[in-house]
């Protein structure tokens, strides 16, 4: 993720300002925005759990958010950049899915970023999430959904084994 993945997936996204990632989980993505240098980063997870370790483990170097990303409690354009990576497919079901991109939509600044990736399914992928929420995302229909967010430049590029996309919040 980290190496290969991220760097793709954010290639040209703009990331000073404030930055919003969606999902964290474990903190491999966070901890990868924090080496790129994200000096202003708001982590959002939906595990407590899982938003107490990361606050452990940044302290004041990120504000960790505990609550559901398709019902932020930020205002309005209040982020230059929304990231989300691997996170779409553990959202339960579509509808989910488009509250998180709308609500990602609202809190990003005129012509801010929205960028990620996720995996494209397969029966490894589908094997690795036996246990956890499995709801992956057709990247063939994604610019649509995006589109139907509210977002402008849509761009949906995916390859063997996963995707990546970006949107731009319009002016």
């Amino acid at each position: 993720m980290v190496g290969e993945i991220l760097p793709w997936a954010l290639e040209g996204v703009d990331l000073e300002g404030p930055v919003l990632e969606i999902g964290p989980g474990p903190g491999l993505v966070t901890e990868a925005l924090v080496r790129f240098g994200v000096a202003d980063l708001t982590s959002m997870e939906i595990e407590p759990a899982a938003a107490e370790l990361l606050r452990q483990r940044y302290g004041d170097r990120v504000r960790v958010e505990t609550g559901d990303a398709a019902a932020m409690p930020f205002a309005d354009a209040s982020f230059s950049a929304v990231v989300c990576c691997t996170m779409l497919h553990h959202v339960p079901t579509a509808a989910a899915q488009d509250r998180v991109l709308a609500e990602s939509r609202r809190v990003l600044r005129p012509g801010g970023a929205f960028a990620g990736s996720d995996s494209r399914t397969s029966l490894r992928f589908r094997l690795f999430h036996i246990f956890d929420t499995h709801n992956p995302v057709d990247p063939f229909t994604l610019a649509e959904r995006l589109a139907e967010a509210g977002f402008d430049d849509v761009f949906v590029d995916p390859v063997e084994g996963r995707f990546r996309f970006r949107a731009t919040a319009p002016h």
